[in-house]
């Protein structure tokens, strides 16, 4: 598995050999049985898992210049001397899941690092959540190619199927295929609300908390339009009573019944009527009346043409023009003579006009400012139409709000309830199996329980009805000795005993935890020979329903892998190289041994080892302790803790 610096395939090579592999019948009975160690014990799983890591390829990350892991689908177990790098093969599948930065892990002197994973999905679902979750065609992806580089500049990359996915996108399918445990950190089981669907899935109430989850959303959201709605309902009133007095106001103006033209021109005349009248009479007059009348003194100058014509007929065209100028301006003087007659001085209308005048020149002030228009007074009318058909319909929208959360309201208290209900059921159920896996992992004196949180009293109403989880959260909580306060199992400080927590919790929930591919970090720090055969036989049945990976300094944990694979340094020409290489047969038993007695490998310690191997294909425990009968337990009432067959769970 592992390279020397001489022997190195390039990334491109690992991908085509990927790809080749690809065309081959997937991991299933024969592939599997071909991968089988000699050693293997008894029950070893198949590859009914709804996805496993295939094969982790890491470049020039740390003391690791090229290296090619090539996983089994059961236990994988990792061995070699301390500072080797086993745990930076951790740290290169969390850097390729995006559980962590690369921070300063590339290789010294290397403008480039990359960790590759083959990831093979059996489960459709699982296919379509991860293309939900990158927006990517990778639903009918059988094995996806996942891809971490990491440059000299800090900068990094990620690809899924060959397509980019951003850091949040990367995490998330991480979350999806993974649940990496360390010494001192978890990923999926310690965080209270993965806690919770966890119960939801072990208790079957998974989709109950479903319908209470979009139903707490839909009321929310209601709940958010009502509150904004009531905040703003002063300021709703006040503009309501404005827009009211407005519309009120230019409506008793009637600016459609006279145009302002005319307005303005009526006036003008009633406003000067005595002076139009005085100008009128003095203009007939000169016309008409007065003893050099214009008309009579051209009817004159038209009679002595006439004559004239009579002597010479080249004087008719003036003379039918001077006529005809006499006869239009007697029409002229008919028509002053008819308007001046119509003059009157009326000062009842002139008032009442000026006034409306003022009125309608007051309101394009007031609303339309200044150099504003009568038709800039009408298009504010329309807008105050329209805001007050709105702001009539959010008092109506109020009432029929409030009788929506009414109704989402019950159907919470109602679904909260039984949801809750079959959590409490659950967590009934769950306490006593704990503490039998407690109990055969050293751990008899622990206690276990889950604490569920309800709201706060006196927080907004929203609130009230919890979250959209449920009407409550949960907290798993453990007692690890006696006379100590339970405290969150995200808190517990010993790694060792988080690790066997852990493995406890996940023996149990083994057939409803929603992630495969499970990876313990140095499980067995802090425990004994005897502890670790146990841990061992954990893991080994953990194993049948996932694909587990562990680092561990047991032997007792090692032989019971379905894959060993051993890690170790050397150095060429002044620089460290970290190696991989699988063990089997002898290799794996001498593995064991120097793990028993060190390096001076003795036949006593090599017959220990083969022991080992031996009784890992018969484990002790499988049907005689409480714990195994806890994992296999008669059939009861409770359905979740029924086993459910790997391949139909949900990613």
């Amino acid at each position: 598995m592992g390279s020397t610096p001489a022997r190195r395939n390039n990334q491109n090579q690992f991908v085509q050999a990927v790809l080749a592999r690809s065309t081959r019948e997937p991991f299933g009975s024969a592939d599997y049985n071909v991968r089988q160690s000699d050693h293997s014990p008894v029950g070893s799983p198949c590859m009914e898992f709804g996805h496993m890591l295939r094969e982790l390829h890491i470049s020039n990350l740390a003391l690791i210049a090229d290296a090619t892991l090539e996983l089994d689908a059961g236990l994988n177990c990792f061995t070699g001397q301390t500072g080797a790098g086993k745990s930076l093969v951790i740290g290169a599948l969390e850097i390729l899941l995006g559980f962590r930065s690369a921070g300063d892990m590339l290789r010294h002197g290397a403008t480039e690092g990359r960790v590759t994973g083959v990831f093979h999905l059996a489960s459709p679902l699982l296919r379509r959540r991860l293309a939900t979750l990158t927006d990517l065609p990778i639903e009918e992806e059988a094995e996806v190619l996942l891809v971490r580089r990491i440059f000299a500049s800090g900068r990094t990359s990620a690809s899924i199927g060959g397509h980019p996915i951003s850091a949040t996108m990367l995490k998330a399918v991480g979350e999806t295929l993974a649940d990496i445990h360390g010494q001192y950190d978890a990923q999926f089981l310690l965080n209270p609300a993965n806690q919770l669907a966890l119960l939801d899935d072990f208790g079957q109430t998974t989709a109950l908390a479903g319908q209470f989850a979009q139903i707490w959303h839909q009321r929310h959201q209601l709940q958010q339009q009502l509150d904004n709605l009531e905040a703003s309902q002063t300021l709703r009133r006040q503009q309501l009573e404005l827009y009211e007095f407005q519309a009120s106001e230019i409506d008793a103006a009637e600016l459609h019944s006279t145009p302002l033209d005319q307005l303005e021109a009526r006036q003008r005349i009633l406003a000067n009527v005595e002076k139009i009248k005085s100008q009128a009479e003095a203009a007939y007059a000169a016309l008409y009346e007065d003893d050099s009348a214009v008309i009579g003194r051209l009817k004159t100058i038209a009679t002595i043409l006439l004559e004239l014509v009579e002597l010479d007929g080249e004087f008719s065209e003036p003379a039918s023009q001077v006529r005809d100028a006499a006869i239009v301006l007697d029409e002229a003087a008919f028509a002053l003579r008819r308007r001046i007659d119509r003059l009157e001085l009326n000062p009842e209308e002139l008032a009442e006009i000026t006034d409306r005048l003022n009125a309608i020149h007051r309101l394009i002030h007031k609303y339309a400012g200044a150099g504003g228009t009568l038709d800039d007074v009408l298009s504010h009318r329309r807008h105050i139409g329209e805001e007050l058909n709105r702001l009539r319909q959010a008092h109506a929208d109020v009432s029929e709000l409030s009788a929506q959360l009414a109704t989402l309201k019950k159907q919470l208290t109602e679904l909260g309830q039984r949801l809750s209900a079959g959590r409490q059921q659950a967590a009934k159920t769950l306490i006593p199996l704990v503490h039998r896996q407690l109990a055969d992992l050293g751990m008899k004196e622990a206690r276990f329980h889950v604490e569920f949180i309800a709201p706060v009293p006196g927080v907004p109403s929203v609130q009230a009805d919890g979250s959209s989880q449920g009407l409550e959260s949960v907290e798993l909580m453990i007692a690890p000795n006696p006379g100590q306060p339970a405290a969150p199992l995200r808190k517990i400080a010993s790694g060792g005993e988080l690790s066997r927590i852990m493995l406890a919790i996940k023996s149990i929930l083994a057939t409803s935890d929603r992630v495969s591919v499970l990876v313990f970090d140095e499980i067995d720090a802090n425990v004994g020979g005897r502890m670790g055969a146990v841990i061992g036989e954990k893991l080994h049945r953990l194993a049948r329903g996932h694909q587990v990976l562990c680092i561990t300094h047991l032997p007792q944990i090692a032989s019971f892998a379905d894959r060993h694979i051993t890690i170790h340094k050397t150095v060429e020409n002044n620089q460290s190289f970290t190696n991989v290489r699988r063990l089997e047969g002898p290799e794996r038993t001498r593995e064991l041994a120097e793990m028993i007695t060190g390096k001076n490998v003795t036949p006593i310690s090599l017959a220990q080892a083969q022991e080992l191997l031996e009784l890992a294909q018969h484990p002790a425990i499988t049907s005689s302790t409480p714990a195994a009968r806890a994992e296999n337990p008669a059939p009861a009432p409770q359905k979740a803790v029924r086993k459910k067959s790997p391949a139909r769970r949900s990613p």
